[in-house]
């Protein structure tokens, strides 16, 4: 399929109806995003930017996103642009009601997403998304371009391009590309540097501890954390559980980030060994079955059961009911299992991402570059559109520079750049020893 740019203005459809909780929220929706705003100004400016050039003029863009006031930010900056923009939930515990209803009332934006829908009404909003035939996608776990590769393959021809903001919608898109079945280029944007780097590491790293927090009202000094995975989330919520003075065991599969986990200061074992010692339980892998009967089987009473990474299969939920068949919620987003020796383990937030599903994900100054990425990257996917082929692409190194540069603006960060001798130092061969 060869990339086709969209037209500049017209054809579009008239946008699907919303589905949303409650319009009677937007007030207090718009509240909260002109908040998050204000901590976001590195977004901010692009979209100040985009009001005035408009690089998005009649640009359909399919958005399937945590509904979050930060994610309200962003669709506000691609709405700027010129964009119609259609909004969806990518998980069925992320979306902040008021939210949902202050885009719709306030900024005009389709959205259809209620917080806690059944998998049946999230799958039919992302089919309405769809449906608004879009040139760009956003996705947050490739669902909509798993849907659009599966049951509306009609409109991969018009779609020129789309985004993908985290490891685990990577990995699909990479499955996809390597069956030759990729319909249109991906930007991963979750492999961007300054996503990794700022979402990944520091936001991951404190949005899950404060969803453990808010669901349990533990204290975690003097805990033994558990860690699965110590890619960029792992690192974070490792560094992070050290410092709330818990003991942090890491799980590892990959030898080099084993041996990297180990020489940051952590214990490293086998997950058998750590399900004995464990008193929270933190999966951040991106694959599936982490954690399953055979660990269950070890944990001590009291256990804390929770998930960082996107899709809620890193826990296996059929062993846990069959190890612990009685269960009971005993506080918001907290569900104990019972086992029949007597073991009381605890799933918080049904083994969905805990920052979003028990808390309100990253701070806004975090998402504030990850969706810097979004924004510009959208703009990009347009202005090269005849130039891409479909594969997973890279965010382009300038693009990931330019937003570093933007953020350390807005932190008043100053730094140096290189002399013209220092330039031809580094990009000569000619000068030895």
């Amino acid at each position: 399929m060869t990339a086709t740019r969209p037209p500049k203005r017209g054809g579009a459809p008239a946008p699907p109806h919303h589905d949303v909780s409650d319009l009677g929220l937007a007030e207090v929706g718009q509240a909260r995003i002109e908040w998050a705003d204000a901590r976001m100004p590195v977004l901010r400016s692009i979209r100040e930017r985009f009001a005035r050039e408009r690089p998005l003029d009649g640009v359909r863009i399919a958005v399937c996103l945590h509904v979050t006031t930060e994610t309200a930010n962003l669709v506000r900056a691609l709405s700027a642009g010129g964009a119609d923009v259609a909004l969806c939930a990518s998980n069925p515990l992320s979306t902040q009601d008021d939210v949902a209803a202050a885009l719709v009332d306030r900024s005009g934006i389709a959205v259809h997403a209620i917080q806690g829908e059944d998998m049946a009404t999230y799958y039919d909003h992302i089919e309405r998304v769809v449906d608004t035939k879009p040139h760009v996608t956003m996705d947050d776990g490739a669902d909509v371009i798993s849907v659009l590769h599966s049951r509306r393959t009609e409109l991969l021809s018009e779609i020129v391009g789309g985004t993908e903001e985290t490891t685990s919608g990577v990995l699909r898109l990479r499955a996809l590309e390597a069956e030759g079945k990729l319909g249109f280029p991906v930007v991963a944007v979750g492999e961007a540097q300054t996503k990794r780097f700022f979402d990944d590491r520091y936001g991951t790293g404190q949005s899950t501890l404060d969803g453990i927090l808010r669901a349990t009202n533990t204290l975690l000094a003097g805990r033994v954390v558990v860690v699965f995975g110590y890619g960029w989330c792992g690192r974070g919520i490792a560094l992070r559980a050290r410092g709330a003075g818990s003991q942090v065991v890491v799980c590892e599969v990959d030898p080099l980030r084993a041996l990297e986990a180990k020489l940051d200061g952590f214990e490293v074992m086998p997950a058998l060994a750590a399900a004995a010692k464990g008193d929270v339980f933190v999966t951040a892998t991106g694959g599936r079955d982490v954690v399953r009967r055979e660990h269950f089987e070890l944990m001590r009473d009291g256990a804390l059961l929770c998930n960082a990474g996107h899709f809620d299969v890193e826990i296996s939920l059929a062993d846990l009911r069959a190890v612990a068949p009685e269960r009971r919620e005993v506080r918001e987003h907290v569900e104990q299992f019972v086992t029949p020796d007597g073991r009381r383990l605890h799933l918080l937030a049904q083994g969905r991402v805990v920052n979003l599903a028990a808390a309100e994900g990253h701070p806004a100054a975090v998402m504030d570059v990850a969706f810097a990425n979004q924004a510009l990257v959208a703009e990009y996917l347009v202005r090269h559109a005849d130039e891409l082929r479909p594969q997973v692409l890279e965010v382009p190194r300038a693009l990931d520079h330019e937003i570093a540069r933007l953020t350390l603006a807005s932190l008043s960060v100053e730094i140096d750049a290189l002399t013209d001798d220092q330039r031809s130092y580094l990009t000569s061969w000619e000068i030895g020893t």
